[in-house]
């Protein structure tokens, strides 16, 4: 590899480590004969897995030259740091050469705003289309999508492409336009509802053409940065709920904010966001989209930050008293789901289990309720008394409070040990 590329591909690899929303494909691609890789629909990631595998994929930008000039972006136009552009056929045969070398499972590809967005998003797409139409590339794609590109340039690239995203950033209109003036949310809008569109059009395609190309099979993601603006945990998750109303949203991503511009008065004057209210947001995140939880319900205007010595769902449980005691063997699934310490696989095996018997603490245990936490909140036949009777919040909450986490200990993704 010559060394002009690797000078590049370390400028452009360090650009693009701030952008989280590339975690799972959520789609399958086999292998096709004279073709290169395969995709997987148990997701190509930076992170471990479900299942405890960790998979990777090159993680670049295209350059880190930007018109914009975002307070809170490494790469904004005022900064003084190494720049670099790769040409698309030079980042297409370099995603090749990693992939047969084996260091790398998929691409995902980001840039900065290079002359206009429709520019910008022309050589972005030249990458992927050169990856499956003249290298053969099978694996998986993620693609972030220009705000104020065209229809038509974002159609082309969910034809190639297994999923698009546009990062929102900021969560409100007002901070966002103070933060980066060149910005604002009409034109990160636009996209996603080209996307979304395009999606609902290939769906019905498909329904009555067989081999109708696939557009974007992964549909959409976004990412919020949090902690450089000054929303509450109530208006982020609000946003987050709107957007997931949206059929082709798949994950929205947060991102505890970090001061790589320190000089910038607009930004607040911090060492680092706290990972927990990262995580408790993904754990939230999780209620919202597994749990079916209202938002309100989560945090409201008398709760509007989510608490970081316990997960949501265990607060929620704290503050609504009146909804237990959960009695095991008569409740509904939707009920169960809402008890501290029981999972949605749990809970599934809990409905069919209790058809061929009634469940003891015993029987529970095996199923993989967590009783330290379920205790407090259910009744079955062997249990003498409904515990949340005779204890006082405090206490619940000095017995079940979380231990602190080192500030680089907690995962983006930890919101899937939730229960």
């Amino acid at each position: 590899m010559k060394d002009s590329t690797i000078k590049k591909l370390e400028i452009l690899a360090e650009s693009a480590k701030y952008d989280v929303s590339c975690a799972s494909s959520g789609t399958t691609r086999k292998n096709q004969q004279g073709g290169i890789g395969s995709a997987h629909g148990w997701g190509i990631c930076h992170t471990f897995t479900a299942d405890g595998r960790c998979v990777s994929l090159l993680k670049i930008m295209l350059t880190n030259f930007c018109l914009y000039d975002c307070a809170y972006c490494i790469n904004r136009r005022s900064n003084d740091i190494r720049r670099a552009a790769f040409s698309p056929k030079e980042l297409a045969e370099l995603t090749i050469e990693f992939y047969r070398r084996n260091y790398i499972e998929g691409l995902f590809l980001s840039s900065g705003i290079i002359k206009n967005a429709d520019h910008t998003m022309e050589r972005m797409l030249r990458v992927i289309k050169d990856l499956r139409t003249v290298h053969n590339f099978n694996g998986y794609i993620h693609m972030k999508a220009i705000p104020g590109a065209s229809r038509e340039l974002v159609y082309q690239a969910g034809l190639y492409a297994d999923r698009l995203s546009v990062n929102l950033e900021i969560p409100t209109e007002d901070n966002l336009k103070r933060l980066a003036p060149e910005k604002d949310h009409q034109s990160i809008f636009l996209p996603m509802r080209h996307i979304q569109q395009h999606l609902l059009e290939n769906k019905e395609e498909r329904s009555k053409f067989r081999h109708a190309p696939k557009f974007s099979a992964a549909g959409q993601s976004t990412q919020l940065i949090v902690g450089a603006t000054d929303e509450t945990d109530q208006q982020i998750l609000q946003l987050t709920a709107k957007l997931y109303k949206r059929p082709s949203m798949k994950r929205v991503y947060y991102s505890g904010f970090i001061p790589v511009n320190g000089y910038d008065k607009r930004l607040p004057v911090v060492k680092d966001v706290p990972r927990i209210r990262e995580n408790r947001l993904y754990q939230a995140d999780w209620l919202l989209r597994f749990y079916k939880f209202d938002v309100n319900e989560i945090v409201n205007d008398q709760h509007q930050t989510l608490d970081l010595d316990m997960d949501p769902k265990l607060s929620w449980a704290i503050r609504n008293p009146h909804y237990f005691p959960i009695d095991i063997n008569r409740a509904s699934y939707a009920q169960i789901l809402r008890v501290p310490g029981i999972g949605v696989r749990s809970a599934k095996l809990i409905v069919s289990a209790r058809q061929h018997g009634r469940l003891n603490l015993a029987a529970l245990k095996r199923i993989g309720v967590v009783l330290k936490r379920a205790q407090f909140f259910i009744i079955c036949h062997e249990m003498q008394s409904f515990k949340l009777q005779n204890s006082s919040p405090e206490y619940i909450r000095l017995s079940l409070k979380e231990p602190s986490l080192p500030i680089m200990a907690v995962p983006q993704q930890l919101s899937i040990g939730l229960e």
